[in-house]
């Protein structure tokens, strides 16, 4: 564990640009709840336990055609509580690291919260590939239109996780609104902020193509995917390095540098190296 600290920080410090990889896991240590499992998920969300509803078969985009109360109950709680929570101070001293580099920072998450924007990293510099709950779209997308929804309250009920009405409209045709966030099944979802960032995510990457760069990945786990694929693939360069932090799922391909930690611990053990 020491060594690969040690090598962490060594590779960063001779890094031109860094590759930030984010999973859910990085939020745990900010206080958002971990959805691994339905015991997690169910811990969180006692009235879903109740109903015996998975998270998967819960963030589907049906239950706003079937149930609007119960889904903005749901997504609204979660609106709410991303609001509500602080990034925790790895969020800065990721954002300090970068800072020293010549291609400073590219962020590649899965997260829906926009903790990285909050935290003050380039909201030109990051992508988030499964949506953002702080932008709406329309159920029927009938605009192809997104907004953000910084101007909309969610009043939940969290005893019954119910969503008082008005639920958020569209302001086109004052139909439904739903998060813009890729859910299970869902064909509707309005992909296009996120196609802009990924034009983005790819010109930085031509860029970074012969530099000095190393992909931090951090709790991404197998479940889905998308983040540890993304990292793999762009540390394929001979003059790219992948860290994968990781307290559960850390294995790496050769050539890697696996960390075993949650997202605090290994990031705090990188930087006292850093300053030490």
């Amino acid at each position: 564990m020491e060594k690969s600290i040690q090598l962490a920080c060594e590779r960063i410090r001779e890094a031109e640009g860094i590759l930030i990889g984010a999973g859910a896991g990085i939020g745990v240590d900010s206080g958002l709840p971990d959805f691994r499992g339905n015991e997690g998920f169910w811990r969180a969300y006692p009235p879903i336990a109740k109903l015996g509803i998975g998270f998967q078969e819960m963030a589907n985009p049906r239950w706003f055609e079937r149930d609007p109360s119960l889904a903005w109950g749901f997504y609204g709680h979660r609106l709410n509580l991303y609001r509500q929570t602080i990034p925790h101070e790895g969020f800065d001293i990721l954002k300090q690291w970068s800072a020293h580099l010549p291609l400073g920072a590219f962020v590649y998450t899965s997260n829906v919260d926009g903790h990285f924007q909050n935290a003050g990293f380039d909201s030109a510099k990051i992508i988030e590939c499964h949506g953002s709950l702080n932008h709406f779209q329309c159920v029927t997308d009938c605009k192809r239109m997104i907004w953000p929804a910084d101007q909309t309250e969610v009043l939940v009920d969290e005893e019954r996780l119910r969503a008082a009405e008005p639920h958020p409209e569209c302001p086109h045709c004052r139909g439904l609104a739903r998060p813009n966030v890729l859910m299970f099944g869902d064909w509707g979802w309005n992909s296009s902020r996120t196609e802009e960032q990924d034009q983005r995510f790819r010109h930085w990457q031509q860029q970074a193509s012969d530099r000095e760069i190393v992909s931090i990945e951090i709790g991404a786990g197998t479940a889905v995917p998308s983040v540890r694929h993304a990292c793999e693939q762009f540390s394929t360069s001979e003059n790219h390095t992948l860290i994968r932090i990781n307290p559960r799922e850390s294995e790496a391909p050769r050539g890697s540098i696996s960390i075993p930690l949650k997202a605090l611990d290994a990031i705090t053990a990188i930087n006292e190296k850093w300053l030490s």
